[in-house]
């Protein structure tokens, strides 16, 4: 049958269109991901994918618990009187955290700044009052009887012995012992429980601020720059040294935070200056700041805590937990070997 006598029954051919007109009528169709190699779009290829994001997520979630947690501790342990570097050090050794950011610079300075913004925010009042008291004695020349103007300047030589010290050496403390074995740090923290012990056992308990002298303030600073040896406690030996000097429990505490607020500033200053340029990675913001408000907060209940407990109690409670945290660690170290 030739084309020209097709039967009339016969149905008719639609014409095809073509792939472009196709497409073009036809709406709202996704577009599809095509292939760049022959094993990009198999199964395997796209589970893998998947799994590694989610690895990375994971990841993420898991250093920003861990920051958290280290913030925490920081707030903690940088007011109570059992030595914060101590716990910064041993902690992450025991539980195998190994990021470089926990011992990153950046994160050290974020911790820092968590607990000077709550001596900040706690002593405002106080700090406000010295500091002006401080400029109107260099302004008139002249202490005289302002027992404001003594303390502003018994704080100031106090914190002169750490900052020398802590210039000079910067950076020998921490890496000394973070490179060497646990014991150096269960000594210290047992030493520094037997000070805290002795002026405990020593000290008269009847003196308060406006009856710091110079040489107080000289002995205190002296004792703070002992601190740079992690597991001493910078609280700790400070309110030893206050207690020395016939201070009582409250006075003492009050007088080691006061005295702590131009220290830790310098400090996290002197150490922001080597992220001047360098920058921060994108990635490290949220564990930064999540460091941050951890020490921050915990600082805030640190303080308030020791101020109470320490108008009614000793600091038996703390030099007993230095001891048994000492023979855990030698403990371990022991087991381990």
């Amino acid at each position: 049958m030739t084309p020209e006598t097709c039967s009339a029954n016969e149905p008719r051919r639609t014409p095809r269109r073509s792939w472009a007109i196709r497409s073009a009528t036809r709406s709202r169709t996704p577009p599809v991901r095509r292939c760049t190699s022959s094993s990009s779009c198999s199964p395997r290829s796209r589970w893998s994918w998947r799994r590694s994001s989610s690895a990375s997520a994971l990841l993420s979630v898991l250093l920003v618990l861990q920051a958290a947690f280290i913030g925490l501790v920081q707030g903690l342990t940088e007011f109570i009187p059992v030595s914060s570097s101590a716990h910064l050090i041993v902690l992450p050794h025991l539980l195998g955290w190994n990021d470089p950011f926990i011992n990153s610079n950046a994160f050290d300075v974020m911790l820092h700044m968590g607990t000077l913004v709550a001596l900040l925010i706690y002593f405002w009042t106080d700090l406000v009052g010295l500091l002006l008291a401080w400029v109107s004695s260099i302004r008139d020349r002249s202490i005289g009887q302002d027992p404001q103007r003594r303390l502003a300047w018994l704080i100031f030589i106090s914190m002169l012995p750490g900052a020398v010290l802590g210039a000079v050496g910067e950076g020998f403390f921490d890496t000394f012992f973070r490179e060497h074995s646990l014991l150096f740090i269960a000594g210290l923290l047992a030493i520094g429980a037997t000070i805290l012990w002795l002026a405990e056992w020593l000290g008269s308990r009847r003196r308060e601020l406006d009856d710091l002298r110079v040489p107080d303030g000289v002995g205190i600073g002296v004792a703070q720059a002992l601190a740079l040896f992690p597991g001493i406690s910078r609280s700790g030996i400070t309110i030893s040294a206050g207690l020395f000097a016939g201070l009582t429990r409250e006075a003492a505490a009050r007088f080691s935070f006061l005295m702590a607020t131009p220290i830790i500033a310098g400090a996290g200053i002197w150490k922001a200056r080597e992220l001047v340029g360098g920058g921060i990675a994108t990635s490290d913001l949220l564990p930064l700041a999540a460091g941050f408000a951890m020490a921050l907060v915990a600082g805030l209940a640190a303080i308030a805590f020791l101020l109470a407990y320490l108008r009614r109690r000793s600091t038996a409670l703390f030099i007993g937990y230095r001891y048994v945290l000492a023979a855990g660690l030698v403990a371990f170290v022991l087991l381990n070997r």
